[in-house]
């Protein structure tokens, strides 16, 4: 390995090398070294070569010997590469007759010196510089005839340096630098390109006679030649590279078989074994490449090291630890060529011993603490490959010895084909050299030290695994202790061990290490004796799992046979059977269960079946106790069906599994569960990883519905009344079910409650109900029979609709031990069809309440009738309304209905709210329960039978009315006539299509359908009013003419005054009594039509009203338009109160109408002629 620099000369006159200046000169020069930052860009190389530091010797020309030709080439940089001649003289003609002499003969002795370059410094004072250069100074320098007499060629040598002694700036020395930085690149440049060129003429002649390999590796790698003078200017890539050439040229002169100049494949000499691989010092290498007589072995080792410390030098310590790799192992198998001439395990120590050594030189080299996590990472895994390497070396040796069984995972292939050494030839070889390598010694002949040393090994092996996160190396390693343990009798340790590395094995698929070490640990657990508990059924699982998914070995060897499997099924049959509690084994591979098809319903229960395909991959039956399947549907329903079973059979077979319940709609395949015992063998069908998915696809499953199953509706009551409890009805149909005890748990959303307490049936002989805190349960409902539940529950206000889910848990008086199961889920309307809105108007004791209806969504709403009701108790008062023209009132979204009721108290304010009564029904309802009438009609007429009368009943009901929803245009015909047509699409595969088209599209009143009429009771409160004025102007006119009648108002002019009279009267009739004896402040205000009328008197004023008072105040009116013009309004409104209770004023309430609102005058244009005299002018004007 080469430590040398690249030489610098410098020469100067004697006087100053002697002197105080030129030692400061070289010190402060030798502070710039090391250079850094060097490009390198020669001819032979594209690219850029970049040198990072490059040291430096400073040495006297005088102290180097003088040149003589070698006939072996020494390294570039045993010769300088720059000289430097220092000038100190700054006067003109001390130059001339002096120094210039002294120059000349330097550089005559420099320029006869091959690939040298040459600078000369000329050192000045930074002041005396300063002075000297003075402005029109036509006198040159001293510098400027250095570079007149010696910068022959177009470079410029020489530098002027200007310094002050003790100044280190890098800014005076950077031309210095500059220019040496120069100087040596061009010396390198030249020197490489001489040298590459006598390579490649030398590397021309491989084939003539007299060519020797080793005199050319000395020109090429040798410490003195190429190589090693990239390696001391610290391009070490360049330097790599010619090793790898070298390597490359010796493999060709392999091929050749043209060998004579090297010796021997190898001449082992004692230590070749133990001593250090990469040490390039135990040896004189060079003189056995001088001599011809190098080894190969030799050689290849030597070549190795060399590259080694270039990469160690480039900061690579992985790629050392993997080049040593390849080359034991290649050069390993070529030494087992000669394995006779060797000592007895040679091969293997010298493999074992370099390895050990490499990964401690690695280790010293480049300390894992200055390395990052990448590099740190691949670097422990080299060195593991090379730990694992020394611990095959001991597999060999320990079989051949006898500590170790020929057998896996000892003994490999390759050690079954090695050939063994005939023992006479043994002999000789053992009788001259041994192996050198204690340790090795000792383990050959010590068993315990053996073990000692393989398992120190083989964990120094796996510490490096897991640092490199290789856990596959690491645990194939922990297998090969399990083996020795299991060798050394250690059963409870590679018991232990067996057991633990299936674990890390199965996330990597390795399936077949994965089953031999369990078939291991099952074997282990016999010879031991130990009971077939939990962590035995666990083993056994993990084998059949890996053995099943091992696609490269098949289930059953030759060997063991099927008689051997069905004695480990039993056998963990047996052990099933005695476990304490479930043992739950999820997506184990033995066994597939999937779902063949959609389900089918029976004819006479409530039980829906399915077809399933159980796959059983063992070659033996398997004795189970139940096959299940879960599915999931809407709002998690779930259904499990079971199929009671004793055995399983090899391959495929189909099972028809079962579940009681009265659901149905499409199903997912949730997951799958077959029983041996307290061991359940469990399948996710539906889960996310990617394996679930790939062995159990989703199967969607449809469950049809049976129209003679159990089935619960809800709906609203018929009759709601707001400000009461709110109830939902639950409608249970029982179908073809004799129901002996059905629990109805319903969910409601969130907010609202069921009151379970409160709970009552709405009819009578329907069955009984049993109290609850948690559930409506229903007792002895008959066949064919809908009990209606009133159910009620909290405030639902904020929601317009109410999904209940309801799960039902049933039995009937047949099959009481069969609990049946309903779980679906509905939706009710909670909010109610219509709005109401209300206006009141006062009219003396007369109260008129105007009720607009209007539709609250899409849905049209029929009125029967409305109806404001008083209570009993109610005297005095009188309600009337305003009969409608139709008996049927229909609310549409666009178009709302006002209804009208006068209220009359003789008792003034009416103090009890009345009950506005509404009787409705929803368009929607009104028609499906036609369409139920007439189908039902239609099939009574055709004489259908019972059994099929509901099914075909209920299916054509939901077909017609299917058909009325998908098309909209039937309904305003059915508003004006009555008549149902049904839409084109309408099919019906039976006989009932044409009676019930036909019945359907009759002709009919709006009261003909049987749906009966919902009612709604709203209470209304009755306002009251403190102050009811009425406003009347009346116009009275100037006296009649006498040809007009006195009944008729005499004819009004445009412009013509007319008086008038505003009276106001005021009644306390709607106040409460305290009220009725006093007075109120009023103020009136006459509305100001500027456009129609022009106003004169009081317009604005104030008045007392009373209970029953008057009030009038004259006016006049002029019109301004002829026509007929409406009388203006008047404002009447009370004015504030001061009252001591609240300490401030209070406004009494106060309505007021217009008597003359709906009167208008007709006003006639001005007639007549007027006569004017115009004077036209004349001669006294």
């Amino acid at each position: 390995m080469s430590n040398q620099n690249v030489l610098v000369t410098y020469s100067a006159p004697v006087s100053f090398l002697a002197s105080e200046s030129w030692r400061q000169v070289l010190a402060a020069l030798q502070s710039q070294l090391p250079l850094r930052s060097i490009h390198w860009k020669s001819a032979s190389r594209p690219n850029l070569k970049t040198i990072q530091e490059l040291d430096l010797t400073l040495v006297p020309l005088d102290s180097l010997r003088d040149e003589h030709t070698s006939q072996i080439p020494v390294t570039l940089l045993e010769k300088p590469l720059l000289n430097l001649y220092v000038v100190t003289c700054e006067d003109n003609d001390l130059y001339r007759t002096n120094v210039k002499k002294q120059i000349k003969d330097w550089h005559y002795a420099i320029s006869q010196r091959k690939n040298q370059e040459w600078i000369i410094v000329h050192v000045v004072r930074s002041d005396i510089k300063t002075a000297d250069r003075k402005f029109f100074n036509m006198k040159s320098s001293v510098l400027d005839k250095i570079k007149a007499d010696f910068n022959i060629d177009k470079r410029d040598r020489c530098v002027q340096l200007s310094w002050t002694a003790g100044d280190h700036s890098p800014v005076i020395w950077a031309d210095l630098v500059n220019k040496i930085k120069d100087g040596l690149l061009f010396a390198l440049d030249s020197s490489v390109s001489q040298r590459e060129e006598e390579v490649r003429r030398s590397e021309g002649q491989r084939q003539m006679p007299g060519w020797n390999f080793c005199t050319f590796f000395i020109l090429k790698a040798c410490p003195e030649s190429l190589a090693s003078s990239f390696e001391g200017v610290k391009l070490f890539e360049d330097a790599l590279l010619q090793y790898t050439e070298l390597e490359d040229s010796f493999i060709q002169v392999l091929r050749e078989k043209n060998m004579s100049w090297f010796g021997s494949l190898i001449q082992p000499v004692y230590k070749d074994d133990s001593m250090p691989l990469l040490s390039v010092s135990k040896k004189h290498y060079r003189d056995l490449i001088l001599a011809n007589s190098i080894s190969v072995f030799d050689f290849r080792i030597y070549l190795l090291a060399r590259q080694c410390a270039l990469l160690n030098k480039m900061r690579r310590p992985s790629e050392i630890c993997q080049k040593v790799t390849t080359f034991l192992g290649t050069f390993g198998r070529r030494l087992r060529e000669v394995e006779a001439t060797l000592p007895e395990y040679f091969i293997e120590s010298w493999i074992f011993s370099s390895a050990l050594s490499v990964v401690d030189q690695c280790d010293t080299w480049a300390p894992p603490t200055n390395l990052d996590g990448i590099q740190l990472a691949r670097f422990s895994a080299s060195k593991g490959e090379l730990l694992e390497l020394a611990k095959t070396q001991l597999d060999t040796i320990g079989i051949k010895v006898g500590h170790l069984p020929k057998k896996p995972p000892f003994a490999s292939i390759c050690m079954e084909e090695t050939p063994v050494l005939h023992s006479k030839q043994s002999s000789e070889a053992s009788s001259t050299q041994r192996i050198s390598n204690n340790e090795v010694i000792l383990a050959i002949g010590d068993k315990e030290a053996f073990y000692d040393l393989y398992c120190a090994t083989s964990n120094r092996a796996i510490d490096m695994y897991v640092k490199a996160g290789r856990r596959k190396f690491a645990l194939k390693l922990h297998g090969f202790l399990a083996a020795l343990d299991i060798h050394r009798g250690r059963l409870e340790s590679a018991l232990a061990i067996f057991t633990s590395l299936p674990a890390h094995y199965a996330p990597h698929m390795w399936t077949s290490l994965e089953s031999f070490v369990l078939s291991r640990a099952i074997n282990i657990h016999a010879e031991l004796e130990k009971p077939q508990d939990r962590e035995w059924i666990h083993i056994l699982l993990a084998f059949l799992r890996a053995c099943t998914n091992d696609v490269n070995k098949e289930i059953v060897s030759e060997e063991d046979g099927e008689k051997g499997v069905t004695m480990l099924i039993r056998a963990l049959h047996t052990a099933a059977t005695s476990l304490d509690s479930d043992l739950i084994h999820s997506d184990h591979p033995i066994m597939a269960v999937q779902v063949s098809g959609d389900a089918t319903c029976s004819d006479d229960e409530d039980l829906a079946l399915v077809d399933a395909t159980i796959s059983n991959h063992l070659p033996c039956d398997v004795m189970v106790d139940e096959v299940s399947v879960t599915m999931c549907g809407r709002d998690s329903e779930r259904l499990k069906f079971i199929a009671k079973m004793d055995k399983l059979p090899p391959g495929q077979s189909t099972v028809t599994l079962s579940c009681p319940t009265s659901s149905w709609g499409l199903y997912v395949l949730e997951s799958s569960e077959v029983v041996m015992s307290h061991l359940r063998f469990q399948w996710q069908h539906t889960g996310t990883t990617a394996t679930a998915s790939k062995r159990n696809p989703v199967s969607l499953v449809r469950v049809p519905r049976s129209l003679r199953a159990l089935d619960v509706q809800t709906r609203q009551p018929q009759q709601t009344e707001l400000g009461t409890t709110s109830r939902v009805l639950l409608v249970i149909s029982t179908g073809q079910n004799d129901i002996s005890r059905a629990t109805i748990k319903p969910t409601p959303p969130s907010g609202v409650k069921f009151n379970y307490s409160e709970v009552r049936l709405e009819a009578e002989g329907t069955g009984t109900l049993e109290v609850s805190d948690n559930a409506v349960v229903l007792l002895d409902a008959p066949v064919d029979t809908d009990v209606v539940i009133s159910l009620p529950h909290s405030d639902a206000s904020r929601y317009h609709t109410m999904k209940i889910g309801l799960s039902v848990t049933y039995n009937t008086q047949s099959s009481l031990g069969v609990m049946r199961t309903l779980q679906t889920s509905r939706v009710v309307t909670v909010s109610l069809p219509i709005a109401v809105n209300v206006e009141d108007f006062f009219r003396g004791k007369r109260l008129f309440s105007k009720f607009t209806i209007s539709a609250t969504s899409h849905q049209y709403v029929r009125i029967s009738s409305t109806e404001l009701q008083g209570s009993r108790s109610l005297d005095g008062v009188k309600i009337s309304g305003c009969r409608p023209s139709r008996p049927v009132v229909t609310v549409t979204p666009e178009h709302a209905v006002n209804f009208l009721f006068s209220i009359e108290s003789s008792n003034g304010p009416v103090l009890e709210p009345l009950n506005l009564v509404i009787k409705y029904r929803i368009l929607r309802d009104e028609v499906e329960a036609l369409i139920r009438q007439t189908v039902e009609a239609a099939l009574s007429s055709m004489s259908v039978e019972k059994l099929q009368y509901c099914s075909l009943r209920r299916t054509l009901i939901d077909k017609l009315v299917a058909h009325l929803e998908s098309n909209a245009e039937w309904v305003e015909t059915y508003r004006a006539t009555g008549e149902i047509i049904l839409p084109r699409s309408f099919e019906d595969d039976g006989d009932f299509q044409g009676p019930v088209r036909e019945a359907l599209a009759q002709c009919r009143p709006e009261t003909a359908s049987p749906c009966p009429w919902r009612e709604i009771k709203i209470p209304v409160d009755v306002p009251r009013m403190n102050i009811v004025t009425a406003a009347q102007i009346t116009v009275q006119p100037s006296p009649l003419p006498s040809d007009v009648r006195s009944d008729q108002l005499p004819p009004i002019y445009a412009g013509q005054p007319i008086p008038a009279t505003l009276i106001l009267k005021t009644s306390f009739h709607w106040a409460e009594k305290e009220g009725k004896q006093r007075s109120y402040k009023m103020r009136y205000d006459v509305e100001e039509r500027v456009k129609d009328w022009l106003l004169c008197g009081r317009k604005r004023g104030d008045f007392v009203a009373t209970d029953g008072g008057s009030f009038a105040v004259p006016l006049t009116l002029i019109a301004l338009h002829h026509g007929e013009i409406t009388l203006p309004k008047v404002d009447v409104r009370p004015l504030p109160i001061s009252t001591q209770a609240s300490m401030g004023s209070t406004v009494p309430s106060a309505d007021a109408c217009q008597v003359h609102g709906a009167e208008k005058v007709l006003i006639l244009p001005r007639g007549g002629r007027s006569t004017y005299i115009v004077g036209m002018g004349g001669e006294n004007e």
